[in-house]
């Protein structure tokens, strides 16, 4: 743990279980990275995929944000999986349950001889089977795209789970409702594209979901 790892406020609620964060980064497929660009942040939204002790992140060769990443700069990567509305009797008092994860580091680009792998291992991770279905990717598409490894060795994770705070004796009105009310996601009906032939039958892959 360094000094901006620790968590300051509520530090009870910090989680330094390595299962219970990789079991955060399984669940989901959506991080925010940020680093600095010439004194002003830049935070974008990536696809990433746990490898191992580490994260892989990818995007086009042509993007200024991961060349700078890519050239030595450091970054923060954040995911978050809300889990609830915490409904308290004041709006102080409200809050959110929440799993959350920042990770710190100076990324490193997955060599060519490495890339295609890498890939497969994001591609398993947002569409399980697909790769499967479709043709290899070319040399040419492999060769635009880049993908960098950030280690999970300086990382952060906090949680809240559970009721609002709440006393017998808290002067508050007790008829008032107070409580939680669970985020439910899930995927919709798969909706083909305007080219797929017609009666072309809904691929393993998709079903999945």
């Amino acid at each position: 743990m360094t000094d901006r790892t620790r968590v300051g406020r509520l530090a009870d609620q910090q989680i330094v279980d390595r299962a219970a964060l990789y079991a955060l980064l399984d669940g989901q497929i959506l991080a925010h990275v940020a680093l600095v660009v010439e004194g002003n942040p830049l935070i974008i939204p990536l696809a990433f995929a746990r490898d191992g002790d580490s994260v892989l992140i990818h995007g086009s060769t042509g993007g200024g944000l991961l060349r700078l990443a890519a050239a030595g700069s450091g970054l923060g990567l954040s995911v978050t999986a809300l889990d609830g509305l915490v409904y308290a009797r004041s709006l102080f008092d409200s809050s959110m349950n929440y799993r959350s994860v920042v990770i710190y580091g100076v990324p490193t680009v997955v060599p060519p001889k490495e890339k295609e792998r890498a890939l497969l291992v994001l591609s398993e991770r947002l569409m399980p089977g697909r790769s499967e279905e479709v043709r290899p990717m070319t040399r040419r598409e492999l060769a635009a795209t880049i993908v960098l490894c950030i280690p999970l060795t300086e990382v952060s994770m906090k949680t809240r789970s559970g009721a609002p705070s709440e006393a017998v004796d808290d002067g508050e009105n007790h008829a008032v409702w107070a409580g939680v009310v669970p985020v439910v996601t899930g995927w919709g009906a798969p909706s083909a594209s305007p080219l797929t032939a017609h009666g072309t039958e809904v691929p393993a892959s998709v079903r999945r979901h």
